[in-house]
């Protein structure tokens, strides 16, 4: 069989086993039901070696409509919440580098037999990108650069953003942390013109964010042009929901696909040491959320997501599923990701100047 036409299959049917979990998982009441339903489902047949394949068109297709989407709240009056708020999405930054770096220390404290292998400038890279709160991509190819052990570190981010999208949806469903939202809702009216000029310029602003090689082109060109057009006070048309929780489908097709059937064989210690770090740093950033929430007048539950150690998207998707604070919670997000892309690099190299290659 054709490798291409081989693909295809694998892809489907691994959409096929994510829609029908996601089904189970409405059925069931289970939080987030489209993106949580396939992440596991997919997850599991590909840890026990199925041939699970996630396409990445597909992936920036639901980038794309959830990020249109999401733009959609960004009324004038959110905006001018939103920059209200500067200076705590600020302190969030700061948090972020500070609590990466001390998880990044964790590692090397608890991992330094295991890696007794690397110099000390490719485990001090190890430990740091491992531990950063930034794109899992991202912080891989940095490592690359700094001669670090890159499957330690793409397996650390995966785990942690795996472990972060399944706990906090479920905590807050079940504590009744939901539909708090007070901001002003986003239009529910579908229009097939308006949706169609929305979906084209949302479209050229993913193209040219990709064409310039920023970070999630596809997530942040589409947030930035629907977001955009929202300020300037126009509504062009909502997103359908059937549009929503496919997107949601393939983004958690696209999360699953990463544990591999050698996923829980890479160095146990180096995962447990990830997985207590993580659950460390949820609790940490709810701490924390809860005095920033306080003092800027926003509810906890929204600070958690915006301070979460998550992705944008999946903490977007989750903000605007249980009706808390999605405006809020995508620009902490987005503003977060974008210093961590500018700053981390940065912030080793201060850190660490004084490690040559070859030192133990």
């Amino acid at each position: 069989m054709p490798t291409r036409l081989h693909d295809v299959m694998r892809a489907a049917l691994t959409l096929l086993l994510a829609w029908l979990t996601a089904q189970a998982f409405v059925a069931l009441h289970i939080p987030l039901p489209w993106m949580l339903g396939p992440l596991l489902s997919v997850a599991a047949a590909s840890m026990l070696g199925a041939p699970a394949l996630s396409l990445a068109p597909l992936r920036n297709l639901g980038q794309w409509t959830i990020a249109a989407a999401l733009g959609l709240y960004f009324t004038p009056e959110v905006t001018a919440l939103v920059l209200g708020l500067w200076w705590a999405i600020v302190l969030g930054i700061v948090w972020a580098l500070g609590l990466g770096w001390a998880f990044g220390q964790w590692l090397c404290l608890r991992n330094r037999a295991l890696l007794s292998g690397l110099d000390e400038p490719a485990l001090r890279a190890t430990t740091f990108f491992a531990g950063a709160i930034g794109g899992a991509s991202e912080m891989t190819l940095l490592a690359e650069r700094a001669q670090a052990r890159t499957e330690l570190v793409a397996a650390s981010h995966s785990l942690r953003l795996v472990i972060v999208t399944v706990l906090i949806p479920f905590a807050f469903t079940f504590s009744g942390l939901h539909g708090l939202d007070q901001m002003p809702a986003t239009t529910r009216v579908v229009d097939g013109a308006g949706l169609a000029l929305l979906g084209a310029a949302t479209g050229v602003g993913a193209l040219v964010m990709h064409r310039l090689g920023r970070a999630n082109p596809w997530f942040l060109g589409s947030l930035v042009v629907s977001a955009a057009i929202t300020m300037s006070g126009h509504t062009l048309s909502a997103v359908p929901q059937w549009m929503s929780n496919a997107a949601q489908l393939v983004i958690g097709v696209s999360l699953g696909v990463r544990f591999t059937p050698g996923f829980i064989h890479t160095a146990p210690r180096w995962m447990a040491s990830v997985v207590f770090g993580t659950f460390a740093m949820v609790l940490l950033c709810a701490g924390f959320a809860c005095a920033l929430g306080w003092a800027a007048g926003l509810h906890p539950a929204t600070m958690v997501l915006g301070t979460s150690p998550g992705g944008i998207a999946e903490m977007s998707i989750t903000a605007k599923v249980l009706q808390l604070g999605v405006p809020v919670v995508t620009a902490f997000q987005v503003c977060r990701l974008v210093a961590v892309l500018l700053l981390v690099e940065p912030l080793y190299r201060a850190l660490y100047r004084r490690l040559k290659p070859g030192q133990v």
